[in-house]
């Protein structure tokens, strides 16, 4: 054998061994933290090495939390790496809770479309939300983009009617903008609406307030935004995708 196919070879299988290991002690991390959280408690969604300081960042119900290799600390924190200031934790959950624009299930939502409609913007918004209402009148005096909400009740026993009745109007977008800017309520109707498909949208991308924004490149926001960032947010997001 040739001396570089022998050293190919005995690369690809140091590699292997290495991948290997690593697999092997985030699965040790993972069985180690779900023992520690117990049967009842939430389950493990990842483990991966972390990159800082030799430990492994472990994903729990939409949190991060770090630990060494035999899960003997816990570390409930951020990481800030010290010279650039750079937040680490926050960029890592920023990363993991984006998404692919394309998936969100678009026929769900009440589309409404300002201008050339360009830029792209996916809100899940309950319609008790106060800090919701604020948006709606924030997204009033934004052009050139399409809106997508998904209208998520979670907030109070009444908002999986007003979200029904808000749907089944014949103007959904004049009857969503008629209650959230203007405080008219929409008439009391039935048809086939999509409320518990949101919700279990909602639960399946772990979003537990309103409003929760996304943006074309995938990006999350909780929370409201003033129109100013929330101008930059939508031409980034469309700039990046």
């Amino acid at each position: 054998m040739k001396l570089n196919s022998r050293f190919a070879l005995l690369s690809g299988l140091a590699a292997l061994f290495l991948s290997q290991a690593a697999f092997a002690n985030e699965a040790q991390v993972k069985k180690g933290v779900e023992a520690w959280l117990g049967s009842n408690g939430p389950k493990v969604e990842s483990v991966r090495k972390a990159g800082a300081l030799g430990l492994y960042e472990v994903m729990v119900d939409g949190e991060l939390i770090y630990t060494d290799e035999k899960v003997t600390h816990l570390i409930l924190g951020q990481i800030i790496e010290a010279q650039s200031r750079k937040n680490l934790t926050e960029e890592r959950k920023q990363k993991l809770s984006q998404i692919k624009f394309s998936d969100l299930p678009l026929d769900l939502a009440i589309k409404q479309v300002k201008g050339n409609g360009k830029r792209l913007l996916a809100t899940f918004e309950d319609p008790n939300c106060s800090y919701c209402k604020k948006l709606a009148q924030e997204l009033q005096g934004v052009n050139d983009v399409t809106i997508y909400t998904f209208v998520y009740p979670i907030l109070s026993p009444d908002s999986t009617e007003k979200a029904k009745n808000i749907w089944c109007a014949s103007d959904r977008v004049k009857a969503w903008n008629d209650f959230m800017v203007n405080n008219q309520a929409p008439a009391s109707k039935n048809c086939n609406h999509p409320t518990e498909k949101v919700v279990a949208l909602g639960r399946k991308l772990n979003i537990r307030g309103t409003p929760t924004m996304f943006f074309a490149d995938g990006s999350r926001v909780p929370g409201y935004m003033p129109m100013a960032t929330l101008e930059k947010a939508l031409d980034k997001g469309s700039a990046d995708r």
